[in-house]
């Protein structure tokens, strides 16, 4: 059950520093999302990445072994996609009635019932499929195997493997522009590549600088694209142009980004934080806001139909003494997954 808590007081100043900016600008006044509930799920407390079936107003959760369905409109899970060994994100195909999985402990795409949950059938990819989408015009998966820097193509109608597309590095988040396109972040190359869906090609791939490490990625109405990298920055680009067309700072330890509202948002696992970047003059993109949201909240998706935000986190043991350059991730505390439920104030 969804549990409500008042609202955190820096999301109300957040909110005033807003409507300052944009008086500033010219522009109308943009209110900064606060978390408005919980949802508590089940261990274990591994997680990836969240998606939304807009139309189904469903929210799919990836965690270790399996997938929490929740109905977007009360915030209640609904169903369980299982088993899905090591998963990172789902991607449901909505005029076919099937959610497909990214496995990545045994290298398969999951394909399950939408209705009743019931795994159909398990199809092989590449190396650690992390990322995936759907593809609406060509009813096609597209599933980005992190582990041997390719693509696995599937006809989501015959549940047929069409291609494997190599990468040119190592692919991270995927979208989809619902006109043919797939575009996905390249993380070694602090690129971001261009898929003809149609004839299963990359057709370009550009440079994102001054990104580094690009993760997560958002579509926006106008097809521009906004990817969150490791060196605190969000970069905004067109594909069409195959060039950076702005940037924001934003906060530690993204791996997701979700457009919403006319505005992005950045989740900021290490700060604990969202970051709101937003277009406040033509061409002129400005972090507007940064709201609290919690540790380890580091992936994000949008129900633009609810406009609200969903994204996961968990409690986390005391952090390990290490050397390393890259110190290990915190152990989250069993029993203590959930989602947390952001809305902004002004939304209708």
């Amino acid at each position: 059950m969804p549990i409500s808590f008042p609202s955190h007081p820096l999301a109300r100043v957040a909110g005033i520093a807003i409507a300052a900016l944009a008086a500033l600008h010219g522009a109308p006044a943009l209110a900064a999302p606060q978390v408005a509930a919980t949802i508590a799920l089940p261990d274990p407390v591994r997680w990836d990445y969240v998606s939304v079936d807009p139309a189904a107003h469903r929210l799919y959760v990836a965690h270790r072994e399996r997938v929490d369905v929740i109905d977007t409109r009360d915030n209640k899970p609904v169903l369980q996609l299982a088993p899905t060994p090591g998963v990172h994100g789902a991607a449901a195909a909505p005029g076919l009635n099937r959610v497909f999985t990214s496995n990545g402990a045994d290298g398969t795409v999951g394909v399950f019932d939408a209705t009743t949950g019931k795994p159909l059938q398990a199809l092989p990819a590449g190396k650690n499929p992390d990322a995936i989408v759907y593809e609406p015009s060509t009813q096609r998966v597209f599933a980005f195997n992190g582990g041997s820097s390719d693509v696995t193509v599937i006809d989501a109608r015959t549940l047929k493997v069409l291609a494997t597309i190599p990468s040119p590095g190592d692919p991270e988040f995927a979208v989809v522009d619902g006109r043919g396109r797939v575009f996905f972040n390249i993380e070694d190359k602090g690129e971001l590549a261009v898929i003809d869906a149609q004839a299963l090609k990359i057709e370009r791939h550009y440079a994102l600088a001054p990104c580094e490490e690009p993760s997560g990625l958002a579509i926006d109405p106008k097809g521009r694209l906004y990817s969150v990298c490791r060196n605190g920055v969000m970069v905004v680009s067109d594909p069409a142009q195959g060039r950076v067309i702005g940037s924001a700072p934003i906060g530690r330890g993204p791996d997701g980004v979700a457009w919403l509202d006319g505005k992005a948002y950045s989740a900021n696992g290490r700060d604990g934080t969202i970051s709101v970047v937003a277009e406040t003059a033509p061409g002129r993109f400005e972090t507007i806001a940064t709201v609290p949201t919690a540790p380890g909240a580091r992936t994000i998706a949008a129900a633009p139909g609810e406009h609200l935000l969903f994204s996961p986190t968990a409690d986390f043991e005391p952090p390990v003494a290490s050397s390393a350059a890259k110190p290990p991730r915190p152990e989250a505390i069993v029993g203590s997954f959930r989602v947390l439920v952001l809305k902004d104030a002004e939304a209708r």
